[in-house]
């Protein structure tokens, strides 16, 4: 069975997975991602924050806590939600139950909007950009990462596990759907370049302030060889842009 969107996440099995894997604190999210999406935040101090396909909202919560004027999640899954509402409890923060391919933006109404590792599921990204400009307050920031290209290219390479060794790079510029196995499911991915994300971008108004893929640090990671691996080929693609 295949699933799409947030849709894999309301399976148990594979939700309790996901979040033991999302812990470890030499995981992509965490030693990788997650310091580059802080660094392209920058201030978020008194801003009022969007957040699309938010997870269970770990990040609105830090968010908050440091200084964030207020913050809106948008999430399909039921558990995330659930997961979601606990982290938000008592704290200046809203959790929308839906998917941001339908999520009604408000027009100027954002100082940051974000998304992590969320924009992948997502097949028409022309028409999100655009609705992500209109609902940005001007010079308002939109700052997101995605799987790295490289890796969404071909998951041939996953088939011996889910802990890759070596990667394939195949039909690299043939955009579409992909499907990949992950955490014992077959979940939809959408695949594009690193240009075809930032036309897009530039098609609905922004300006593209920064562009990183994800160079791991040592001192982000416990394992000399997790982060060795990590060297090998990137793993996470982030920009950071500007509604001029």
């Amino acid at each position: 069975m295949e699933f799409k969107g947030s849709s894999a996440y309301d399976q148990a099995e594979f939700f309790k997975n996901y979040m033991k894997r999302r812990g470890r604190l030499d995981s992509p999210n965490n030693a990788i991602e997650g310091p580059i999406i802080y660094e392209l935040m920058d201030d978020f101090m008194e801003k009022k924050v969007l957040d699309l396909g938010c997870g269970d909202a770990a990040f609105g919560k830090e968010l908050l806590e440091k200084g964030a004027k207020h913050y809106l999640g948008i999430e399909g899954s039921e558990q995330m939600v659930a997961a979601a509402k606990e982290n938000l409890f008592n704290r200046n923060g809203v959790i929308h139950f839906g998917t941001m391919e339908s999520f009604h933006f408000p027009v100027n109404e954002f100082d940051i909007i974000t998304s992590r590792f969320a924009i992948h599921y997502i097949e028409d990204i022309q028409k999100l950009f655009n609705h992500v400009h209109d609902a940005l307050s001007d010079h308002g920031r939109f700052i997101f990462s995605v799987q790295h290209p490289l890796t969404t290219s071909s998951f041939v390479s996953k088939q011996a596990g889910d802990k890759r060794g070596n990667w394939v790079v195949d039909d690299y510029f043939l955009a579409g759907e992909r499907k990949e196995p992950w955490i014992d499911k077959v979940v939809v991915k959408y695949h594009r370049t690193i240009e075809q994300y930032f036309t897009a971008l530039k098609n609905a108004g922004f300006s593209v302030l920064d562009l990183r893929e994800g160079t791991p640090k040592r001192a982000h990671f416990n394992s000399e060889e997790e982060y060795e691996r990590r060297l090998r080929i990137p793993v996470v693609l982030a920009f950071s842009c500007l509604k001029a």
